[in-house]
């Protein structure tokens, strides 16, 4: 039996879902999550198999909630579903580490196809994606901001807390850790990303949130 969480803030797409899986013996669906923080109770709580998420969330996005879970839980299986379709957006998934990528506008088939094929250990990507990957694959990656990848995984994820504008103290909650260090974190970014305080590393985590996400999901 495969346990999955779906992470999705349109309920018409959870119903939906959910309608398509329901006579499914291999597949129970254990978890809803509306924002990329409920996503991250959920995984925690219930220890899925695999986790099915939009990209554009409330609270969190997909990318970075991606790159909390495959940290915190590296066996578990991510499938992003949704309507972005940007190099950058689907690039960002895949480097944070889903096993595959599809589209909603995807006959509602494939998300069963594609939850079972990650499960026993494939990837799966809308075939309207597949050239854009192995072209990535190939060595031909979008050029992002070459500071960002100055970036440790940590200070990328907390970078995208800040974007939410989060606090030191809400972030270190969020991360099980203490103050001190994402008061580190952040002197390290500023530092490493040139900038001349607190204020313009806001800014600028603000600025690198949604550079890549600016289309309606």
């Amino acid at each position: 039996m495969i346990k999955l969480i779906i992470a999705e803030d349109h309920q018409s797409m959870i119903d939906g879902i959910e309608l398509l899986l329901r006579y499914e013996d291999e597949i129970d669906v254990i978890a809803r999550a509306q924002d990329g923080e409920a996503l991250l109770d959920a995984v925690r709580k219930e220890q899925p198999d695999v986790v099915l998420t939009d990209v554009k969330m409330p609270k969190m996005d997909g990318i970075l909630a991606t790159r909390i879970l495959k940290r915190e839980f590296p066996d578990i299986k991510i499938l992003a579903f949704s309507m972005l379709a940007k190099e950058g957006t689907v690039l960002q998934m895949v480097n944070a580490g889903v096993s595959g990528y599809l589209l909603k506008n995807s006959p509602l088939d494939l998300i069963l196809l594609a939850i079972k094929k990650i499960y026993e250990g494939g990837t799966y990507f809308d075939p309207s994606l597949e050239n854009m990957i192995a072209n990535n694959q190939s060595g031909s990656k979008t050029n992002f901001d070459e500071r960002e990848t100055l970036l440790t995984k940590s200070e990328k994820e907390i970078l995208g807390l800040i974007g939410l504008y989060k606090t030191s103290s809400e972030i270190a909650e969020l991360r099980f850790t203490a103050i001190s260090t994402i008061e580190k974190h952040r002197k390290n970014m500023i530092r490493k990303l040139e900038l001349s305080g607190k204020n313009e590393l806001l800014r600028y985590a603000i600025e690198k949130k949604y550079d890549e996400l600016d289309s309606k999901s």
